[in-house]
């Protein structure tokens, strides 16, 4: 075996010689150490932590949104709740939806107004929201039972998106009894007599 000419030994500078030598003195030093210090475990978990989750449960959030307002917009509470809206077809802008209106609906049950929702879901967290409008109850034209149907995902939509805008507005007056003749603006409503029962055959 032929010896190497010390002509074409490289070189090593001493600036680069300096730079190395605290790295190889740590190999060294763990190379020789028996027992080597635990891995902190919970620190290297979260710097193996995944950070796409971080993003999936933002996006679920902002789906969740957008589902609460799709079913706001769609399915009438804006309507009644929303001042203006059915006059404007629809193009309410979003920061005056949903802070109830004055004007009363009159029937045999007495006046209601459409409350303000924007005030109404600031009184409640998530799971008495949900516990409520699961066994919402209330007077007509209150499609409460439409309410009831959804399904507990669109129900926690909804509320998601109310709370996303924000309080604003007053709160609606109060609900008057039958026989007490509201102050105007309000709605009459004639009802038809009620069905009679059939008549047992």
């Amino acid at each position: 075996m032929s010896a190497i000419p010390v002509s074409k030994i490289p070189t090593i500078p001493m600036s680069r010689i300096g730079l190395l030598l605290p790295a190889l003195a740590m190999l060294a030093t763990a190379a020789c150490n028996p027992n080597p210090p635990p891995a902190d475990a919970a620190a290297l978990s979260a710097s193996l932590a995944p950070a796409p989750l971080v993003a999936a449960a933002s996006g679920e959030a902002d789906d969740l949104l957008a589902r609460g307002e799709y079913i706001t917009r769609t399915s009438g509470c804006n309507d009644c709740h929303t001042p203006g809206f059915a006059e404007s077809g629809g193009q309410t802008p979003q920061q005056q939806w949903l802070v109830g209106a004055p004007v009363g609906w009159h029937g045999p049950w007495g006046t209601t107004y459409p409350a303000n929702l924007r005030l109404k879901v600031q009184e409640m967290d998530e799971a008495a929201w949900l516990k409520y409008s699961a066994e919402l109850h209330t007077r007509p034209p209150m499609p409460d039972f439409a309410i009831r149907a959804m399904t507990e995902n669109d129900r926690l939509a909804i509320y998601r998106f109310i709370r996303s805008l924000g309080p604003a507005g007053e709160a609606a007056p109060a609900y008057l009894p039958p026989g007490t003749t509201p102050p105007p603006p309000y709605v009459q409503w004639v009802l038809p007599p009620a069905p009679q029962a059939a008549a047992a055959g």
